[in-house]
């Protein structure tokens, strides 16, 4: 989808000098990914405590050293 925005430039310089990203394009695509990315995670923390999980900790770390 093509669209026109109006941003500001010390932003997507700034942003481009911190991931070395190249493209204004590309800045907007990762920052719209990374915000997708921070919502998503924070629907996850809201569900804790709110799951009940069944399980031995314990037994699950041990079978893990058997992977290894």
């Amino acid at each position: 989808m093509q669209t026109s925005i109006q941003l500001e430039n010390s932003l997507i310089e700034r942003a481009q000098s911190l991931t070395g990203i190249k493209t204004k394009q590309e800045v907007v695509q990762e920052a719209l990914r990374t915000l997708i990315l921070l919502h998503e995670q924070a629907e996850v923390r809201d569900l804790r405590g709110r799951l009940k999980w069944e399980g031995n900790l314990d037994e699950q770390r041990l079978s893990r050293i058997g992977e290894a």
